[in-house]
């Protein structure tokens, strides 16, 4: 048994990341409404949000020009490091994921409003299933990015223009709802953080909007998954950054359908957890799931329309967080996807023992369990050379001695297994364990 290993890179310090990226913020950010691409400008593909109760929709938008930098007031912005703080940090930046909050529209003076709306934010969208339960993977790092105005452009108007830290702009390509932001600026401020996996851009307005941007529609050095854009003081749009976590994080397909986009025109079963070509639930991917009743109200089964397509693909229930902003819950498949994806960049057992080096067997082993609640069950099990010692389960410390262990050479291994009932595929399940091992000299 080993410890998995991580699919992403971490920084070599915080302090090496944090010099760089602030000899970078000169490179600027923006302000006022999208524009035109010019020929051979990168375009994003960005899932926009119409209404708090809407279905999202897909539009393409030029992606923000560095011209955009109002170079005149750029010396006053580097004056000062922005500061970096945890607004939570429940284990080592290795072993969770790290989501990096940043506000824009928030002068020096508005940075405790943007770490109060922050966290108003961050709980309102960690009281979703299973974010509730498995908060206990995430650290969680508050950016102050500091603008020159308050608020952002197009809010309430069009017509409207701030010069801020993010170019937040509404009216992003003339959709009033469409809540852009500089993404190269978002990159450079996300560097700064000890790591960044996801990132949250809270917008200081009360006006409805969003937008959500996904790995492949990032400028290509950016160190996290995803990004979501979201207004401060509206009471919907945290579900915005609920419903983009699914993407970034559960790699769940959209659930909802265009009108006249037709047949789903491909004869592969799709690789997302939330659709599929069969009709029969009994035979589906989820079919371990098929007739229980779904926390969005539905019964899981197989209901026609999906990933934007009205008819040949179909997804595990009526609605869910991944169909329409109107429900505030994913299903169960849903939820299983995202518990999964959890896992995968985050471990439920940690130790301030490194295991690259051997461990003497009169030494104290101590591991840490994430602090998860809800439908998380973590079992602890320790093994000496692949065999359980079962008086050892669930010990937080235990030393090579008194497992049984004399001599040099020997393994000692420390597993967590999560036994949630909201696992139930094979997949999901082996990705909800993970180990430690040590060897003994």
């Amino acid at each position: 048994m080993t410890h998995r290993a991580r699919p992403r890179t971490r920084w070599i310090t915080a302090a090496t990341a944090l010099l760089a990226a602030v000899a970078a913020l000169a490179g600027g950010t923006g302000s006022g409404t999208a524009e035109a691409a010019a020929p051979g400008q990168r375009t994003q593909h960005i899932e926009y949000f119409a209404g708090p109760a809407a279905e999202p929709r897909q539009v393409s938008v030029p992606a923000r020009p560095a011209e955009h930098d109002q170079a005149a007031r750029r010396p006053a912005r580097q004056a000062a490091v922005p500061a970096v703080r945890p607004l939570e940090r429940t284990g080592p930046v290795s072993g969770r994921l790290d989501l990096v909050v940043m506000g824009d529209g928030y002068t020096a003076d508005e940075q405790g409003d943007f770490a109060a709306d922050a966290e108003e934010k961050l709980d309102a969208i960690f009281a979703v299933e299973p974010y509730r339960s498995y908060r206990g993977l995430f650290n969680v790092w508050l950016v102050d990015t500091v603008s020159a105005e308050s608020g952002v452009s197009g809010d309430p108007t069009a017509d409207v223009g701030k010069d801020t830290a993010l170019g937040s702009a509404f009216f992003c390509d003339g959709l009033e709802r469409l809540l852009c932001v500089d993404t190269d600026a978002v990159a450079r401020y996300a560097r700064l953080a000890p790591d960044a996996d996801i990132v949250f851009v809270v917008a200081n307005s009360a006006k409805y909007g969003g937008a959500g941007y996904s790995t492949a529609d990032l400028p290509p050095t950016s160190p996290f998954h995803g990004v979501a854009t979201m207004s401060s003081d509206n009471e919907r749009s945290y579900l915005i950054g609920a419903h983009e976590l699914g993407h970034s994080i559960g790699k769940l397909a959209d659930e909802y359908q265009y009108p006249g986009y037709g047949a789903y025109p491909y004869a592969e079963e799709p690789a997302t957890a939330n659709l599929t070509l069969t009709r029969d639930p009994a035979t589906a991917k989820w079919s371990r799931w098929a007739g229980v009743q779904d926390p969005t109200g539905s019964i899981v089964g197989t209901y026609e329309g999906g990933g934007y397509y009205e008819t040949g693909i179909h997804r595990p229930t009526d609605t869910s967080l991944m169909r329409s902003l109107a429900s505030p819950e994913f299903n169960v498949v849903g939820r299983e996807a995202m518990i999964a994806g959890f896992y995968a960049y985050a471990d439920a057992l940690t130790s301030p023992v490194p295991t690259t080096e051997p461990v003497r067997g009169n030494r104290p082993i101590p591991v840490r369990l994430a602090p998860l609640t809800g439908l998380a069950d973590l079992h602890l099990t320790w093994y000496v050379d692949g065999r359980e010692v079962p008086w050892a389960a669930g010990a937080r410390v235990v030393t090579p001695h008194a497992l049984g262990v004399h001599g040099h050479g020997h393994r000692v291994t420390a597993t967590v297994t999560d036994r949630s009932a909201a696992l139930r595929n094979p997949v999901a399940l082996a990705r909800a364990t993970n180990s430690l091992t040590w060897t003994i000299r």
